[in-house]
Formats: structure tokens, sequence, C-alpha cells
């Protein structure tokens, strides 16, 4: 088990170092000088040296990247130069929505699809199976903003059960808050739930017809009882590696619901710090979203190794 978490660990960190080295050059090499990008065509070439000393800009490339992975590594983002604060503070205030809201989406994703897969695996052929095949082609296919505007119309103008955007603060209670993301998180679980249940209905009928299945029912257990003893953990590795995605997906890209509904979380401050070409910002919110995908998927090949040991022997 040490042996693969240790390969897992160095693969992903060659990743990391990667994506540092694109981001990097997209954000500071490619557009030119930064300081000129960030200030526009008809800035002074006072305020442009200023804002390249006040960047750090005049060291050489290697120079930069070292001091901007070395800040990274020591929580130090940098300084946003659109809202003169640091960008960790920025960071830290706008998860408190976004790594809520993506928890919320998730859940609800996961409790909705796994059980409806598994009856639609358990009964395939039948009606059931064809309504929820049918019903989560349409979740697949409705755009989520879309049907986050028809989630505002219903319970938000017509029955107001719901605001209709803004976050309220955890200062004012939990349940104000959940309240307030509700709206977004069944937006964003709708496609992520249709998704999660044809991959857990794929890979249960893939495992039902496996000899140990086979054997299973000959010793005398019923389809219900020979899935959750048997196929059930096995049918659970796919849909592990969905599950993965798509929280890196809710967390990092949450940008149009997050627009819909008025909330201040990350993917709405990359979108305004893009418009405001605040590249400090972009830079590093985009660094830390990638850490943040390569973390995921490191915990996911750990739950691979927990859920399958073949795996662990292979490593």
């Amino acid at each position: 088990m040490l042996r693969y978490l240790i390969t897992r660990a160095l693969s992903l960190g060659a990743s990391l170092v990667v994506a540092s080295l694109v981001i990097f050059t997209m954000i500071e090499v490619i557009p030119g000088d930064p300081a000129s990008f960030m200030l526009g065509l008809n800035a002074s070439e006072d305020t442009v040296a200023a804002l390249r000393d006040e960047l750090g800009l005049n060291g050489t490339l290697s120079t930069r990247y070292l001091n901007w992975i070395g800040g990274l590594v020591a929580g130090d983002f940098g300084t946003s130069y659109t809202y003169r604060v640091p960008v960790a503070e920025l960071v830290v205030e706008r998860l408190q929505v976004s790594l809520p809201l993506a928890i919320f989406a998730l859940l609800l994703s996961t409790l909705i699809a796994i059980p409806v897969g598994l009856i639609a695996a358990t009964r395939r052929g039948e009606m059931t199976d064809y309504t929820i095949m049918g019903a989560t082609q349409m979740g697949i296919a409705v755009p989520n903003f879309w049907f986050a505007m028809l989630l505002v119309l219903v319970f938000a103008v017509q029955l107001r059960w719901f605001s209709a955007g803004g976050f309220p603060g955890w200062d004012a209670g939990i349940g104000p808050a959940l309240k307030s993301l509700t709206l977004p998180a069944i937006a964003l679980a709708l496609p992520q739930a249709s998704i999660l249940a044809r991959v857990m209905r794929s890979s249960l009928l893939d495992v039902l017809h496996q000899d140990y299945m086979r054997t299973a029912r000959a010793k005398g257990l019923s389809i219900a009882q020979a899935t959750r003893r048997h196929a059930l953990r096995n049918a659970l590795i796919p849909v592990l590696t969905i599950i993965g995605l798509q929280f890196s997906f809710l967390l990092a890209g949450a940008i149009i619901i997050e627009n819909v509904f008025f909330l201040p979380g990350l993917g709405r401050l990359i979108f305004q710090a893009i418009t405001q070409r605040d590249l400090v910002v972009v830079e590093s919110v985009v660094m830390l979203l990638v850490f943040a995908v390569i973390l995921v998927t490191f915990l996911v090949d750990v739950a691979y190794a927990v859920v399958d040991p073949r795996l662990r022997r292979r490593a």
C-alpha cells in the first residue's frame, strides 16, 4: 500500500509541476509584459514601471517562477491589484461559499444517482429502466443555467420558498446559509446525478454478469442480496472516478451558476479577475484550483486501492 501511495504521489507531484509551468507561461510569458497588459494601452511608462516593480517582474523568468512557487508554498499568493488585499484573504472568503456549495451539490448528486443506478441495473429491460434512462438523458441534455433560472422562477418568484440569489453569510446562521445554497446546489447536481446514475448502471451491469455473481445466486442469494454483498463494491471503482471529477468540476467550474445566483464564490472571483485583468488573482487562484483537482485525484486513487486490493499489488 505504501509503495502504491508513493508512486501515485510522485506522479501527481510531477503533474503539479507541469501544470504550474503551463499556468506561468500562459499568464506571464505569452501576453508579453503582464504590467502593460493589466494597465492597458493608455498607461504611461512610469505607471507601468511602478507596477512592474510592485509585482516583481524585473527579474528573469526563472527567478519570477521560483519566487511565485515559493510564495505559494509559503501561503503568500500575492496582493490583488484590483482589490488591494492579499489574494489568500479573497480565496478564504470565497471558499466559504464555493466549497460548501460543491459538497452540497455532490452529496445531492451521489444520494440520487447511486440508488437510481442500482434500481435501473437490477430492473434492466423493464419500464422502470427505460424511464430512468430517459430521465437521465434529459438531465444531461438540459443546460444547468437554464435549469437554474427555471428553479428561480418557480421556487423563488412564484412560490417564494427561497431567495432568488445572494448569500447571507454563515454569520446569519447555518439554516439561512444552506437555504441560499439549496437552489444552486440542485441546479449543479441535476446533470451530475444523471451522468453518475448512468455510470452506476453500466458498471453494475458489467459486474452482475461475472462468474462470482452467478455463484452467489447459485448459493441461494437473491439478486438484491448478491448485489449488495458482492456487486456494489466492485461496481464502485468507475463511480469513484466520476465522483472525483465531479467534485473538481463543482469546485472550479460553477462560474455560470454562481453568476445566476449572485454567489460570491471562487468561480465568480476568477470571472471578475479576468474581466478586470487582475493577473495576480487569476494566476494564483487557477493554480490553487489545479492543486485541488490533483489532490482529489490522489484521494480517488487511495479510494481505488481500498476498494480494489489488486491495484496495490500491481504498484
